[in-house]
């Protein structure tokens, strides 16, 4: 054992030895004082002696002080939280992880799958072989068709964690980018076409009444009313253009609301009534259980609208408009459960060549008919563009002579296929 002294030892000695030479010394008035004093210097002795951790042996901090180290857990939580699709393979092309926004591109069982298997798409498959051979990351672009047509920008790089080639997918959703470019052209030429023969009609009364008309009060009048049906032409045409617009910007995010598909119907039909009565036209709206599907409400009651208009305006004078409603049950994944809305006119009916042409924008059967009836061309194009965000369909039937068919159908909501199933089963609604 070495022969040294501590300081906190030396210390102790130090202090101890003082104090016994106090009490050795003290006497008389200062017994008291000098025993205290001893007392005191023999305690500090002992309290700078004693041991005191060097920053080695620091105690730890309580738990919950301690940051939390990231687990692969937290990872994965923190990547399904992000709004845009990532997903990342390792390095023989199978799927090791998949977030929440990416199940629409690559399914929800995606893991330990091939990628070939969850991405068909060739310039995808093409650029994640040229990153798993060393390749630098890089960008592609692709568009998926159906359901509904969406873009993409895919950037794919190759990275390496704890030893292990991984490969990672992140894409962004380029779509909304997209529709507005389009929109803009396609609104520039619609608008300029479709507008340009009323424009034309406007332009030329207001030269005759400047000219040989400017004196002729018949005339004037005559004019005059023309240009106001004109010019409501037009602004009926630009409204239904943005109305068309805006649809189209929000087709590929579906709604999420509840909506009862007999109460909206029955308001669309409430807002037409007065039309119906001008033209001495029978609205019959069947009864119905509620049925509730996803979707959005002004929506589909604008979708509604126009077919009750479309069935009031072409269904002919004196006629009946008849709504009716049902469900259907769910064929498989592919086919869900659906509600639906059937309008029927009992107008001339259209020649069935010309039913795949009918939700085109701006496609009229008889130009004139359509024009001095207010139609602008537009109105089961909006009717489309609707059903496509809502994951709905429009069946169209009609016999030349007897009148059309107009089917809405929708996703049904899970409270639908209950009440449904209580109806067909006398011993569930018994129960119940």
């Amino acid at each position: 054992m070495p022969n040294t002294w501590s300081m906190p030892t030396l210390l102790l000695s130090v202090f101890g030895a003082l104090g016994m030479l106090i009490l050795a010394v003290a006497a008389g008035e200062l017994m008291i004082l000098a025993g205290c004093a001893a007392i005191l210097l023999f305690a500090a002795g002992i309290y700078l002696a004693a041991p005191r951790p060097i920053d080695s042996e620091k105690p730890l901090l309580p738990q919950e002080a301690v940051a939390p180290a990231t687990t692969p857990v937290a990872a994965e939580a923190l990547l399904d939280s992000l709004d845009d699709p990532i997903v990342v393979f390792d390095d023989t092309g199978k799927v090791l992880f998949a977030n929440a926004a990416s199940r629409a591109l690559v399914g929800g069982d995606s893991e330990k799958k091939h990628i070939s298997a969850v991405l068909r798409y060739p310039e995808i498959l093409e650029g994640a072989e040229r990153a798993l051979k060393g390749g630098d990351a890089e960008s592609i672009y692709f568009s998926v068709m159906v359901p509904v047509e969406r873009h993409y920008r895919a950037r794919i790089a190759r990275c390496v964690n704890q030893g292990q080639d991984l490969l990672i997918l992140h894409f962004s959703d380029l779509t909304s980018m997209r529709r507005v470019e389009e929109m803009r052209v396609d609104f520039v030429a619609n608008a300029s076409h479709e507008l340009r023969t009323p424009l034309a009609a406007v332009s030329g009364f207001i030269d005759t009444l400047r000219g040989h008309a400017k004196d002729d009060a018949e005339a004037r009048e005559r004019f005059l009313e023309i240009m106001s049906v004109e010019t409501a032409r037009m602004r009926r045409l630009i409204d239904d253009l943005l109305s068309l617009s805006r649809i189209e910007l929000n087709e590929h995010n579906p709604p999420m609301d509840r909506v009862d598909l007999v109460a909206v119907v029955g308001d669309a039909a409430a807002a037409l009534l007065p039309l119906a009565n001008m033209d001495n036209v029978t609205l019959e709206i069947g009864e119905s259980v509620p049925l509730w599907a996803i979707g959005d409400r002004d929506e589909l009651t604008q979708v509604f609208q126009n077919l009750i208009h479309n069935a009031i305006k072409y269904g002919g004078e004196a006629g009946t408009v008849h709504v009716d409603f049902g469900t259907s049950p769910e064929a498989g994944r592919s086919a869900p459960a659906q509600v639906f809305a059937c309008v029927r006119d009992e107008g001339e009916g259209i020649p069935r060549e010309a039913i795949p042409r009918l939700t085109e924008r701006f496609y009229r059967m008889d130009v004139k008919r359509s024009r001095e009836r207010g139609g602008t061309g537009l109105g089961l194009a909006i009717v489309k563009h609707i059903l496509n965000r809502h994951n709905g369909k429009l069946q169209i039937d009609s016999v030349v002579g007897q009148g059309s068919t107009f089917v809405v159908s929708l996703p049904a909501d899970s409270v639908t296929l209950k009440d449904a199933e209580k109806q067909a089963n006398p011993e569930i609604r018994r129960a119940s």
